[in-house]
């Protein structure tokens, strides 16, 4: 089996527990936080919901800078999104457009080297497969976290890689 191949199977399964997980975020609780130094819940949300876009950009572009010298910032991933059904509909996207970056690029494109630059200098770089599962690992790591706030919001938990207290589906 080919590298886009594996990649695009895990980005498909992570979609459908990203999809799960975000159809349960309450409204109105975006500005809510389990503590002073945690993010808020809305902004976690987001950020689970269009970390999947990151996954088409690194497929496609040879570089990202989070704070490029003439100024721009990174803001073009950073949205907010007022309802569940708006968030699980950025993942389903981010996803698809993920899934159409790995199936139209090749596992030699995947091996070649993808910067992460932080004001016009490199923070990393490495092979582009491996910063796309690192991001498929992080996804996984603030969708964890997202669980976490919304039990503490007496909102459902879906299972991911095993049932939940509220959902005991094996079937992920």
């Amino acid at each position: 089996m080919r590298l886009t191949q594996i990649l695009s199977k895990e980005v498909e399964r992570e979609g459908l527990l990203n999809a799960a997980v975000l159809a349960n975020v309450p409204s109105g609780r975006g500005d809510w936080k389990p503590h002073e130094k945690s993010m808020p819940l809305g902004r976690l949300a987001s950020l689970v919901a269009t970390m999947p876009s990151w996954l088409t950009m690194m497929v496609e572009r040879d570089d990202f800078d989070l704070n490029p010298p003439e100024g721009r910032n990174s803001s073009e991933f950073a949205q907010t999104f007022e309802t569940s059904e708006a968030l699980v509909r950025a993942s389903n996207e981010g996803i698809a457009g993920a899934r159409k970056a790995l199936d139209g690029t090749s596992d030699d494109h995947l091996m070649k080297p993808w910067q992460l630059k932080a004001g016009g200098n490199v923070v990393s770089q490495k092979a582009r497969h491996e910063f796309l599962q690192e991001t498929i690992n992080h996804l996984a790591h603030h969708r964890g976290q997202l669980t976490v706030y919304l039990r503490m919001n007496d909102a459902k938990v879906a299972a991911t890689y095993g049932p939940s207290a509220d959902d005991q589906r094996f079937d992920y």
